[in-house]
């Protein structure tokens, strides 16, 4: 079954996920601890990707009959 019939292959992401995984495990075993400044800047980083994810699914919501973007099945 060609792809577009079956949908789009999670192998790529998968593929590209796991191995960003294992180069930032290699990268924290040989690199220095991070410090107070590196943990500040990564939370103000995950602070504004959440919040472009909260507006993102806000946006999308907006054409469903009660305006909410459907809760997650996980």
């Amino acid at each position: 079954m060609p792809e577009e019939e079956a949908g789009p292959s999670l192998e790529p992401t998968l593929g590209e996920w796991l191995k960003a995984r294992e180069e930032t495990e290699a990268h924290l075993t040989t690199a220095p601890p991070p410090g107070a400044a590196w943990a500040q800047r990564l939370a103000d980083l995950l602070a504004t990707e959440e919040s472009w994810q909260a507006q993102y699914t806000e946006l999308l919501g907006r054409d469903t009959p009660d305006h909410r973007f459907p809760q997650s099945n996980r």
